[in-house]
């Protein structure tokens, strides 16, 4: 079964073919990057401009390296939550128009299923259950997976998502955007244990709680800066992530421990960050569990996960109208089609 998958929510434009939920025969990507660079993070007006003008040929592309077209498609699957509106409806309303006028099933795809989908691409041997870790700018999941449409989420985040507290950080510390990303490269050298940072206590011992790291990494550069000094943001930024890491972790280790899991999987933008791969493979070694980690090439937004998860999504019968919506909002163990 192919399904044209297509993935707007944020500022990635991206289309894929996939085959039967796991072999990927297109992944293409328009990235918007260079043009939120200048505004330190994305712009939700210009990212949902920027779809419209790249999402047609995109998906032309998409179809075009897979060497097929859309009478050959048996389903067209898009992200149509949670994530920008405006971007999220560029996605949803070509698909829905593109399904229309083809006479194809849509398919309601969800954001966070399909960032643990990635996995299923990367580890064709991977099966439900298993416990997985989702963190990325907006969101801080630890998701029993209980099928490929089944979820229970165990912890989630209270304020601030791993992602944005380094997004953040990073941004304070003067780093381009994704400062994520810029943060992990220049913190490779740096010491993590140059500064102590908090562990932020939560009500569910599984939840997470961001902005209180964010907000003392914010005070430490400005005390220093008071001072006359300039920290050194290579251990500043080593610091910070292994203070997620090391909260991210830890949780994580004692939710599988808790519930009895001993298959553990990332997803998400930040499972591409080199130290929390590293600390999560060192930890499931030791405790003799199975660790599937995405391809970094799919831990970011793609369509090649939209196209997976669209999969499953078809087999257990989630297909929508042609008066799907998107939304901003949509809880990943509950979602609405």
């Amino acid at each position: 079964m192919k399904i044209l998958a297509i993935e707007s929510s944020c500022d990635e434009t991206a289309a894929a073919v996939v085959e039967d939920g796991r072999k990927v025969l297109s992944n293409i990507i328009a990235s918007q990057v260079e043009s939120h660079i200048v505004y330190g993070g994305v712009v939700p007006e210009i990212a949902s401009r920027m779809h419209c003008e790249a999402i047609s040929s995109v998906v032309r592309e998409a179809l075009e390296k897979a060497q097929t077209n859309v009478d050959d498609i048996d389903a067209i699957g898009v992200t149509y939550a949670p994530g920008l509106i405006g971007a999220l409806l560029v996605g949803t309303n070509f698909a829905k128009g593109l399904a229309y006028s083809a006479g194809k099933p849509l398919i309601p795809t969800h954001h966070l299923r399909s960032h643990i989908a990635a996995n299923y691409i990367t580890s064709p041997e991977l099966e439900p259950p298993f416990l997985c870790l989702v963190v990325s700018g907006g969101h801080s999941h630890i998701v029993a997976v209980n099928d490929y449409t089944e979820f229970k989420v165990i912890g989630k985040t209270r304020d601030d998502a791993a992602g944005e507290c380094l997004d953040k950080t990073a941004r304070a510390m003067g780093l381009d955007y994704p400062g994520g990303k810029n943060l992990d490269i220049i913190s490779k050298n740096g010491n993590p244990f140059a500064y102590k940072f908090p562990h932020p206590k939560t009500e569910n011992e599984y939840d997470f709680s961001f902005s209180g790291l964010k907000t003392a990494v914010i005070n430490t550069i400005h005390n220093q800066r008071q001072k006359g000094e300039e920290p050194d943001i290579a251990d500043l930024g080593a610091s910070c992530i292994q203070t997620v890491t090391d909260i991210l972790t830890g949780k994580l280790m004692a939710a599988a421990e808790k519930f009895g899991f001993d298959k553990i999987a990332l997803a998400g933008g930040v499972s591409a960050n080199s130290k929390l791969r590293e600390k999560i493979t060192e930890l499931c070694s030791e405790k003799g569990y199975k660790l599937y980690l995405p391809d970094p090439d799919l831990c970011g937004d793609n369509a090649a996960m939209v196209g997976s998860q669209s999969y499953y999504e078809f087999i257990a019968g989630n297909i929508a109208g042609y008066d799907l919506n998107s939304y901003a909002t949509m809880p990943l163990d509950n979602a609405v089609f």
